[in-house]
């Protein structure tokens, strides 16, 4: 009877390279793909810690650049106005009085920007005129 040997597989797929080699890549492997799955989330967490450190803002920068606009609206609408009362008076004066309806429409437009605008934005930053 002629006996058979059997060959006995080997626990690791390569058997010349020593187990301590395999056992790094292996480890470098399970290192890697950690990485790969813990980022995204290591990222969110960066990002999240950075958002509550902005939880004081100074707006006084703000008010006085408001006040800076609501200054123009007054100085815009009082230009307007003035301009275009001008001009409707020019015409009226020459006796053409269709040509000074459009100036009479600027100076009042020129008045909304004066009160209105100027209102509005004091009302923004608690301001009054």
């Amino acid at each position: 009877m002629i006996r058979r040997s059997r060959q006995v597989s080997s626990p690791h797929p390569n058997p010349t390279q020593p187990r301590s080699r395999l056992a790094k890549r292996k480890a470098i492997q399970i290192l890697a793909h950690a990485a790969r799955v813990m980022a995204p989330a290591l990222v969110a967490l960066t990002f999240a810690g950075v958002a509550h450190a902005q939880g004081t803002m100074d707006f006084s920068g703000a008010t006085t650049l408001m006040g800076a606009f609501k200054t123009f609206a007054i100085y815009a609408g009082a230009v307007i106005c003035f301009g275009g009362l001008i001009f409707a008076g020019i015409r009226m004066m020459s006796g053409r009085f269709q040509d000074a309806i459009p100036g009479l429409f600027g100076a009042l437009f020129g008045a909304g920007v004066l009160g209105w605008g100027a209102g509005w934005i004091g009302s923004l930053t608690g301001q009054s005129l």
